[in-house]
């Protein structure tokens, strides 16, 4: 695998683990014990932990490329074991 197809999928990767981690760091003025300001939707978070959140993805996505690559290089799982027409 050429270093700019790893690059452009270890983003992707990157991209998708941001939305599983951002709700792990969502907390709303409720959870938070600090009053809402007027107008503020209940469901509007407290702060946004841009650096944790940045950290975290960096951390998770390079998980799950680590898996996508060990994966190409083993070859664990191949696309004729995920053809189930039997063909």
């Amino acid at each position: 695998m050429r270093w700019q197809s790893a690059l452009a999928i270890w983003f992707l990767f990157w991209f998708l683990s941001l939305f599983f981690v951002l709700p792990f760091f969502a907390r709303t003025s409720e959870e938070a014990g600090v009053a809402k300001v007027p107008g503020q939707a209940d469901s509007a978070p407290v702060r946004f932990p841009f650096g944790r959140i940045v950290l975290w993805t960096t951390i998770v996505g390079s998980a799950l490329f680590g898996l996508f690559y060990a994966n190409f290089v083993f070859g664990w799982v191949t696309a004729d074991m995920l053809d189930f027409t039997g063909r």
